[in-house]
């Protein structure tokens, strides 16, 4: 029989293995708001290469101001979940302009953009149903579907004659209902699914397309309206889940859209819905803030698509590998994990704040740093940022020349 002090030491010897493999995760501590240049806890002014912040909208005045708004007309907090007495008229507003933003009927508001994908399919789909999940989909959609009775199908990343064979394979073993559900937007990669081809497979299978679109929303497409707008099927998409916490506002919140009765049933059955505090009044009002912004104009998406043309080309033109493409997420391949930390390190000591991204989050030997373009970020910054690049690159031999 183990003791106590036996767990103890275990979870010691999984934290020195971490260490020892060049895999340990580290925070740094900020003082300041999200935006183009922050500072940490030792007073370094860096410029900010790793947020989701897209479209610079983390710290906008707006957006801050509509927070202030709801603290003063809706309080802080609930303190329910929403069938009790946590649903105020702003979240049914925000569900609302979410759901016609992204081409649907209806919305379902969540606490996290990963409650979203928790809560979705088991609520919809049984032991009779199939699910087809791309290979590299996010962590959330696949703990998701682990909560699913639903047979389980995994398709190569992107590869449509791999997801017509389990197209294929689901219908010939008598499956009921068959979704397909993938990123919109691979996060590590910044690799766009090729939607409108897999729509027309789902079709000619009889199959729901469901995507994730928290690398999406808010800035890819002409208006900004995502990846079935960039790939010319916005609002014939059958799910949509999606973050608040990124591109729209940069603080939490997710939401799952859809049809008006898919919306109805996750919000009888949805357990992340039924069991977590209602999304709180200040997030809500400055989401609201967020698409008045994003609906009346195109510039900072505008802004956002010139950065990460200038940046890639900048990148290349130093001599990195950097995955192909055309999304904000801008992966620098390292490969080896330490590599990749020591040039995060090398990075922050001459003002770039850019992390590296290494095993588990990624393969084993497809260690990177993962840049993220934003609108906040102007021209000096990037020069700036590709002058560090450069230096550090030939300091470490990752570049010749």
């Amino acid at each position: 029989m183990t003791s106590a002090a036996d767990f103890y030491a275990h979870v010691q010897q999984e934290l020195q293995s971490i260490e020892a493999a060049g895999l340990m995760k580290r925070e740094r501590v900020m003082t300041t708001p999200q935006g183009a240049l922050v500072k940490t806890q030792d007073g370094r002014e860096l410029i900010n290469l790793c947020a989701n912040n897209y479209l610079g909208l983390s710290s906008h005045p707006q957006v801050v101001q509509a927070a202030h708004q709801a603290l003063d007309s809706h309080g802080f907090g609930l303190s329910s979940v929403r069938f009790i007495c946590g649903t105020q008229d702003i979240h049914k507003q925000l569900e609302r302009r979410i759901a016609a933003f992204v081409g649907c009927e209806d919305a379902i508001l969540y606490a996290a953009a990963f409650d979203a994908n928790g809560g979705l399919f088991e609520p919809l789909l049984g032991e009779q149903d199939a699910i087809i999940s791309d290979a590299l989909n996010h962590a959330s959609i696949i703990d998701g579907i682990r909560l699913c009775k639903a047979q389980r199908y995994r398709y190569a990343n992107n590869d449509l004659a791999d997801l017509e064979r389990c197209l294929k394979e689901a219908r010939d073993k008598g499956a009921r209902h068959v979704l397909v559900f993938t990123d919109g937007v691979f996060s590590m990669d910044g690799t766009i699914a090729r939607l409108a081809e897999i729509r027309e497979l789902c079709d000619r299978h009889g199959a729901l397309l469901g995507i994730d679109e928290c690398h999406a929303s808010g800035f890819l497409g002409r208006t900004g309206r995502g990846t079935p707008e960039h790939c010319g099927v916005w609002g014939k998409i059958d799910l949509i889940t999606g973050t608040f916490g990124k591109a729209l506002g940069g603080a939490s919140g997710g939401f799952t859209a859809a049809r008006k009765e898919v919306v109805e049933l996750l919000r009888q059955r949805s357990r992340p819905y039924l069991f977590s505090n209602t999304l709180a009044p200040s997030i809500v009002g400055a989401s609201l803030a967020v698409l008045d912004l994003l609906e009346c104009s195109t510039m900072l998406r505008d802004k956002l698509e010139d950065n990460t043309r200038f940046w890639r080309a900048g990148l290349t033109a130093a001599g990195f590998d950097i995955k192909p493409g055309s999304h904000p997420i801008v992966p620098v391949m390292v490969y080896d994990a330490v590599k990749a930390q020591q040039l995060s390190a090398r990075l922050l000591e001459l003002g770039v704040y850019a992390v590296g991204f290494f095993y588990p989050v990624v393969p084993q030997g497809q260690a990177r740093i993962r840049t993220q373009l934003s609108a906040a970020l102007d021209r000096e910054h990037l020069k700036k940022a590709l002058a560090a690049f450069s230096q550090a690159g030939h300091e470490l031999g990752l570049i010749k020349g």
